[in-house]
């Protein structure tokens, strides 16, 4: 009989459980490696045929909810992971859809009955829905502001999801290569000397970027063009479509 190098990782990993400090996130690698491209698009038709590779790994997470004699790049790697994963689950549960934004009631009030509102993750019986993970744990809990280009909401205008799995390990060099590759991104940012037009993820959460530094000196510490001292700098419009690779077909 043969097996799956998904197949063995997860059975390496069921075994682990009451041994290891913290879940690896190998399978996880491996599903990206399948389903998610260079630009970070999506085969949710793929994934939604081999449904149970997600689910497997989606089984690792909601067993190991991280306890405090973690570190903070463990913690952070899992919630990351988490939240994008959950992510994944939540548009398979929808799909076919054109937006993360078509779920749920059609009249969405923030906090109350967004996507990012639902309840639908639990892990070691707590309930937690995407906001949750986002603003009380990641943003409420590190002072990350990289997160930002790490967690991925399914659409166009987000930053890419990656192909491998944050983990502990490589967590700041990850999260530098997503800066920098989200800043420098002429899809998601329009970055001239004199002129500069960024994504709204940097008007939504500005306080994130500027607790240390101005948002220009952020940029310019990833921007491959220097941000004039007298440059305004605005904000594109967020363009919610699904990432999906269907549309590239």
């Amino acid at each position: 009989m043969k097996f799956s190098h998904l197949s063995i990782f997860l059975c390496l990993e069921l075994i682990s459980y009451s041994t290891e400090a913290q879940p690896s996130h190998a399978t996880y690698s491996l599903l990206l490696k399948e389903f998610v491209n260079d630009e970070g698009w999506v085969d949710y038709v793929g994934l939604g045929q081999n449904r149970d590779k997600l689910d497997n790994y989606l089984y690792i997470l909601r067993n190991n909810h991280p306890e405090d004699t973690w570190s903070k790049e463990e913690q952070i790697a899992y919630w990351i992971n988490a939240y994008n994963a959950f992510t994944l689950q939540l548009i398979l549960d929808n799909y076919p859809i054109e937006s993360i934004k078509d779920i749920g009631s059609w009249l969405q009030i923030p906090f109350v009955n967004t996507p990012w509102d639902i309840e639908f993750i639990e892990i070691e019986g707590r309930k937690y829905d995407l906001n949750n993970i986002e603003h009380d744990i990641l943003r409420g809990e590190f002072e990350e502001p990289r997160i930002h280009f790490a967690i991925v909401c399914a659409s166009y205008s987000c930053p890419k999801l990656g192909r491998n799995a944050y983990i502990a390990e490589t967590l700041d060099q990850q999260l530098e290569a997503a800066a920098i590759d989200f800043i420098n991104d002429k899809q998601k940012n329009q970055i001239a000397p004199n002129s500069v037009s960024v994504s709204k993820i940097f008007s939504w959460f500005g306080s994130d970027f500027k607790k240390q530094t101005t948002l220009r000196e952020f940029l310019n510490k990833y921007s491959k063009v220097r941000i004039s001292k007298d440059a305004d700098i605005g904000f594109l419009e967020y363009n919610w479509n699904l990432n999906d690779q269907a549309v590239l077909r």
